[in-house]
């Protein structure tokens, strides 16, 4: 992807290995743990401009991997951008600080106030996330590649596709796709519901192509796949490069989701993690990274600075909600739970 050197080398400068969270020059840092390509470098840039405040950046590659090291301490960060449902993890396990909204008033002011009443399904309070990007989880097609428009996550397992279908490799999103398609909640811990999920993924394995995260983005784009889960923000993106490519939540439901910016309970530098959230919400720093990383934003502001009509209304986006049937926020599940879902993608994996 043509982001991906110039973010590399712009992470270099900010010292990509944050292994020294404890150091010295604690007043003049903050360590941050976001998600690959998921801010514009130049907003790092800006933020030491005006602040002095060095950033330190690390990126992850899922929940699953950001959460056992915040969870072991071994590596202190100031500010982390995780989802919903590992939000609620982090509240439950004592691993966040409260927010002072006193130093976060772009927050206050910018943040549309249906972002906050969604994000009380994981953070009941509002005590300590401040959300930065949101959108779903739909299925990407190339309309030169299927025999008929895509409505239903079935059509995942349509043999017609084989060698042509990209499933995400993700065990919430993966299992997801399988409760769904059966009419049943992604937050399910029924043993019957969760075992037809299984059995259903582990029947379509050999129908896929990949089971890939960042990679459907590049796949599509390419004319690699026919179909494959993605998130919104990277359809947007696919959309510009490729016009025969078209997104479609299905029939039967999603998932809607919000990551947010949260602190560390074990952070070194509060102080200077709510002046990093607080500058991520200014709006035009929300609107460059709305245009660079095509994420839905959840800053009213930004997105009333855009200034292509169709951007700004999409129904990708910016979707009418109430459109949509069985729309769900991941819950956190419990030690238990996680373990089940953990259990069952290693027999799909497996077979």
């Amino acid at each position: 992807m043509k982001r991906k050197l110039f973010f590399a080398l712009c992470i270099m400068t900010f010292g990509i290995f944050a292994t020294a969270c404890g150091s010295s020059n604690a007043k003049d840092t903050v360590y941050v743990y976001n998600w690959g390509e998921y801010l514009d470098p130049e907003t790092l840039t800006m933020f030491e401009e005006e602040t002095g405040i060095k950033v330190v950046y690390d990126e992850f590659e899922t929940n699953e991997i950001m959460y056992p090291k915040i969870e072991s301490g071994a590596t202190a960060y100031d500010v982390v951008c995780p989802s919903d449902y590992m939000i609620a993890k982090m509240i439950d396990n004592n691993l966040l600080a409260e927010i002072n909204w006193d130093n976060v008033p772009n927050a206050k002011a910018n943040i549309g106030a249906q972002y906050f009443e969604t994000s009380k399904e994981f953070d009941p309070e509002n005590k300590y996330s401040v959300p930065y990007c949101f959108g779903t989880v739909g299925i990407l097609y190339n309309k030169t590649m299927v025999s008929e428009p895509i409505d239903s996550w079935a059509d995942l397992w349509d043999e017609q596709y084989k060698d042509n279908i990209l499933m995400q490799d993700s065990v919430r999103d993966a299992f997801m796709v399988a409760l769904k398609k059966n009419g049943y909640s992604m937050n399910s811990l029924n043993t019957s519901e969760l075992e037809a999920a299984k059995n259903d993924l582990i029947e379509q394995k050999p129908l896929v192509q990949a089971y890939v995260i960042d990679q459907v983005r590049d796949k599509m784009i390419g004319n690699e796949a026919a179909i494959g889960v993605i998130y919104s923000g990277e359809a947007i993106y696919t959309q510009r490069e490729n016009p025969d490519l078209e997104y479609v939540i299905p029939k039967e439901g999603t998932n809607v989701w919000i990551d947010s910016w949260v602190i560390p309970a074990n952070c070194p530098n509060k102080e200077n993690a709510e002046k990093f959230i607080d500058f991520m919400c200014r709006a035009d720093i929300a609107m460059m990274n709305f245009e660079y990383i095509t994420y839905s934003t959840p800053n009213d502001a930004a997105r009333a600075m855009i200034e292509d009509e169709a951007l700004r209304n999409s129904d990708i986006a910016f979707p009418d909600l109430s459109k949509y049937n069985a729309l769900e926020t991941f819950s956190y599940l419990g030690e238990e739970g996680d373990a089940l879902y953990n259990d069952l993608w290693e027999e799909v994996k497996a077979n």
